[in-house]
């Protein structure tokens, strides 16, 4: 049986460098420019650091996925074309595309250089995955947050010869990626280009009569009493009035954690286990990778013996938005 892939995210060099000392099999970064769904400041990649990157997982025997995850604006698609380029002249093990036309230039450009299929694609149904298969020989999808275990290995069973990867631990969003237009209604920017749900340039903190309200773009997210957890303002997880009472009308503040089905998953047959979480620090990197590792090595050490440690879920959700974790969609109750 071929071995899933710990598949850990890298802020800059010193999160790469944790994850492939903690037991990532691979690992995904993006540049310090527009091309990056994370561009973040102080974070990410120039060539140069790329190039470091690259050749230090590569000592270690760990691989390292580039990311190309926003879409190329009108009048100046140059500096995509050239990120493009740069991946493939620096030998990166995959290249994470979701524009078409990116997924043109980098199949006809650079055919040695395997595509997987980023998120933003939302390519979640079998004829959606043949399609870029069929016209851009993508290696792998990365599958959004949507299917549960069994939709996953029906998936995998009628795409012989394209890879899944599937997110692991990390940021739990309930909506299709590269779908979701409610930030962009009350921000006026895109997640797909600004790469996160809530730019800080429009949160608001107030205070007022001893409690805490939280604004995204002028919207009131939530409203907090004094000494109560408040968690970053994004408005699928906001509290709102609904049916006559205040609350988590979308999601509640958490994190996904696939732990307590990791042999259901496994056996959908992934190739990939993807931590989220690139703006994250090298501290959070380390732990969730670490410990990532050690459920995957007990799940092949004894399949039919795994059983999740209770100091695994301790550590992973003392990392987690909203210090408690989810299954999400996994668990398929919503349908």
């Amino acid at each position: 049986m071929k071995k899933v892939e710990v598949l850990a995210p890298a802020g800059n060099l010193p999160s790469l460098r944790a994850a492939v000392d903690n037991g990532a099999d691979a690992v995904y970064f993006g540049f310090r420019d527009a091309t990056n769904a994370r561009n973040f400041e102080g974070l990410n990649f120039s060539e140069s650091e790329a190039e470091q990157g690259i050749a230090h997982a590569r000592a270690h025997g760990v691989k390292a996925n580039v990311v190309l995850n926003t879409f190329p604006q009108v009048g100046n698609p140059e500096p995509w074309y050239h990120a493009v380029d740069v991946a493939a002249r620096l030998k990166a093990d995959a290249i994470i595309l979701a524009n078409a036309a990116m997924l043109k230039y980098c199949h006809e450009r650079h055919p040695q250089l395997p595509i997987h299929l980023s998120v933003q694609a939302s390519a979640s149904n079998a004829e959606a995955i043949r399609f870029y298969k069929r016209h851009f020989n993508i290696a792998r999808v990365i599958l959004p947050r949507v299917l549960t275990a069994p939709e996953i290995r029906r998936l995998h069973d009628k795409l012989a010869d394209v890879e899944l990867e599937v997110f692991a631990f990390g940021g739990l969003c309930v909506m299709a990626e590269g779908r979701c237009h409610l930030s962009s209604f009350v921000t006026g920017v895109s997640p797909n280009i600004e790469g996160v749900c809530s730019p800080a340039r429009a949160v608001r903190f107030e205070n007022s009569n001893g409690k805490l309200r939280t604004r995204l773009g002028g919207a009131l997210i939530a409203e907090y009493q004094e000494g109560e957890d408040a968690a970053y303002p994004t408005i699928c997880k906001g509290r709102f009035e609904a049916n006559d009472r205040v609350y988590h009308v979308m999601e509640e503040p958490g994190s996904l954690n696939i732990l307590e089905i990791l042999p259901q998953v496994i056996e959908a047959g992934v190739a990939s286990l993807k931590i989220e979480g690139r703006q994250r620090t090298k501290s959070y990197v380390a732990t969730v990778t670490k410990t990532l590792r050690q459920a995957v090595d007990s799940y092949y050490d004894d399949p039919g013996a795994y059983r999740v440690k209770p100091a695994w879920v301790r550590t992973l959700n003392a990392t987690s938005e909203g210090t408690t974790h989810t299954l999400g969609t996994y668990e398929g109750s919503w349908q």
